[in-house]
Order: structure tokens, then C-alpha cells, then sequence
């Protein structure tokens, strides 16, 4: 049974929390109001996740969470505010440690979506804890020293999940400004991929952001799916489309990466690239296994170097992946197979 412990300044919050935690099987062993109390917790109860707020009084949940990976590594699960500035603060909290983030019910998340996250999240989490004990170093940058000579690769799809932002980060950077457009979705809640994308978009060669509907997909440029939308691909007459569309959740994520997979199955057949990285359950599996069948060349993030061998294995599992690559030498490998 996993063990929890809920740390939030808001008594409504840690209510609700406990009670979608319990109702899933799970021990909530605890709660705390703000990270003093939370840090005697932890020592005391050993839980095997923690979820944390990041506003709180005393001490901010960033700087809690800075302190409890250098002295008591464990795996965290923000529940952050659904802002513009709680999405850019939740990017700090993934780099310092986080192994996922949710957001509280508001007008746009529903409390049921809120309690599907969290379990989902917290189950990640707790597969990721012999990791995040470790303390595993982020992947170093290597830089890619290649010049891309003409290509009939016109696109490039990728999905992650739990740690996949570490992981697209580690990728996409050493990626030259000439590389073929690429489409993304890593499971993340709106406003937090506005907020991912432009991060990306600071740190990279490529152009990077959010995709807005009809966005062309273009040489030099990458575009991640918006949070609680689905992102297609189309082939159009000036080449590929994207389209960002309402809808129910698939696989389990909205956005998912089996529609994106899917729909680029379908548009660009042998003329795309998938590569499915790091993160819990199937989602992307089976869309791999349409981009493979459609002859598109797939690539799968190894077990050693994924924060949870999910969704990656899934896919090997059934043969949608041609080759599984570590995280450092993915920059490399999608470049040679273009």
C-alpha cells in the first residue's frame, strides 16, 4: 500500500486529497499544514510520496522542496494553483526534483479530472522513488555537431509523461535550427505547457511553443499539445497542420499521445519519426504501433535512463519500437535516422 502524506496550508485541500487517496487504496499517513510540520512528518512516518503545495505560509513549497531533495530525497507531487505564474513555478519544482505536477479543481479543472490526476500522479511518483533516492543527475547536454544534408524525414512526434520534461529538455537543446518540425505532447495541465514551451523555447536552437489550431508544421520548429486539449496532424496543401481540439480524454491524458501518434500515422506514414520517452502506463503504445506499421522509424527511451519504464515499455512490448536508446544519445539517434 502506498503511503502518502499531504502537505497544503488549506484544510479543504488536504481534506479532499485524503479522501480521493484513501478512495483509491492508498494510506494517507498524514497531513501538515506547512513544511515545518511536514519535515518532522516525514522523518517520523517515512512515506513513500509526498504531496505539496507550493503557497504556503513559513516557507514556500519550492524552497521546502530544494531542501528535502538535498537531505531527504523523496518523491514529490505538486498540487499547484491553475496561474500562468503557478505553471512557471511548477517548472522550477520538476527541475528541482518534482516528479510530477496537478492542479487544484478551479473553473476549468473539475474536482473528479483533480482526483484522476492525483491518483494517476501519486502512483507515478511512488514507481519513480528508487529513482528519485538515488538522486540520478539530469542528463548532461551534449551538443550535436551535425549538419543536417537534405531529408525525406518531414516530422518528428514525441510523448512523454512522469519526467518527461527533464527528458524533452535534454533532447531538444542540442537539436540544430535545421531539424524537421516537431509535434509534443507531454502530460501536463494547461497554462503549465504555455509555460514548459516557452521555457523551451529560452533554452533551444529550435523555435519552441505552445501550438495554437492551425499552426503549420514547420522545418526549425517544435510544437507542444496545450494542456486539457487534443493535438492532431494533418497533411494539408502546404504541408502538415496541426489541429488542437476539445474532447474526452483517451488513453486516459488529455492531451494524449496515441491521438497525436495516431494522427501522424495517418498524415505522414514513412515520413515520420516517433519517439515514445519516460512516463507511467501506455499511453502512446498503440499509436506507435500505427506510425511503425504506416513505416515510420520509432525510437524508445531505455529503461536505465527513464524516471518510470511505462510507457516506453509498453510499447516494446508490442514491437512498436525499433530501437530503445538512452536518454543521452537520443539527441544523436533521432538525428541519424533522419
Amino acid at each position: 500500500m502506498i503511503k502518502v502524506l499531504v502537505v497544503d496550508d488549506s484544510n479543504v485541500v488536504r481534506r479532499i486529497c485524503t479522501q480521493v487517496l484513501t478512495a483509491a487504496g492508498m494510506e494517507v499517513v498524514g497531513s501538515a499544514p506547512d513544511p515545518y510540520v511536514a519535515r518532522d512528518l516525514i522523518v517520523q512516518l517515512k512515506p513513500d510520496v509526498v504531496t505539496l503545495d507550493i503557497e504556503m505560509p513559513r516557507m514556500d513549497g519550492l524552497t521546502f522542496l530544494r531542501k528535502l531533495m538535498k537531505h531527504f530525497p523523496i518523491p514529490v507531487v505538486i498540487v499547484s494553483t491553475l496561474t500562468t505564474k503557478g505553471g512557471e513555478v511548477a517548472l522550477e519544482a520538476m527541475s528541482a526534483g518534482a516528479v510530477a505536477v496537478i492542479c487544484k479543481p478551479s473553473n476549468t479543472t473539475s474536482l473528479q479530472d483533480m482526483a484522476d490526476d492525483l491518483v494517476d500522479a501519486v502512483k507515478s511518483a511512488y514507481h519513480a522513488r528508487d529513482r528519485v533516492k538515488r538522486k540520478a543527475p539530469p542528463p548532461q547536454v551534449q551538443q550535436v555537431h551535425q549538419t543536417l544534408a537534405a531529408t525525406s524525414m518531414h516530422l518528428i512526434a514525441i510523448g512523454a509523461s512522469t519526467g518527461g520534461t527533464v527528458a524533452i529538455e535534454s533532447i531538444l537543446q542540442p537539436l540544430p535550427p535545421e531539424t524537421p518540425g516537431i509535434v509534443m505532447v507531454q502530460h501536463m495541465p494547461a497554462f503549465f505547457t504555455k509555460s514548459f514551451a516557452d521555457r523551451l523555447g529560452r533554452m533551444c536552437k529550435m523555435r519552441v511553443r505552445e501550438a495554437v489550431d492551425g499552426d503549420l508544421v514547420e522545418v526549425g520548429l517544435a510544437l507542444l499539445a496545450p494542456g486539457d486539449k487534443q493535438m492532431v496532424v494533418r497533411a494539408g496543401p502546404r504541408g502538415y497542420v496541426v489541429s488542437v481540439l476539445e474532447g474526452p480524454r483517451v488513453s486516459g491524458h488529455r492531451p494524449s499521445v496515441d491521438v497525436l501518434f495516431r494522427s501522424v500515422a495517418k498524415a505522414a506514414g514513412n515520413k515520420a519519426l516517433g519517439v515514445i520517452l519516460t512516463g507511467m502506463g501506455s499511453d502512446g503504445a498503440q499509436g506507435l504501433v500505427e506510425m511503425r506499421k504506416a513505416g515510420a522509424h520509432t525510437l524508445g527511451q531505455d529503461e536505465e535512463s527513464c524516471v518510470v519504464y511505462g510507457m516506453p515499455k509498453a510499447a516494446f512490448d508490442l514491437g512498436a519500437v525499433e530501437r530503445q536508446v538512452s536518454l543521452e544519445q537520443m539527441p544523436h539517434r533521432i538525428l541519424a535516422s533522419l
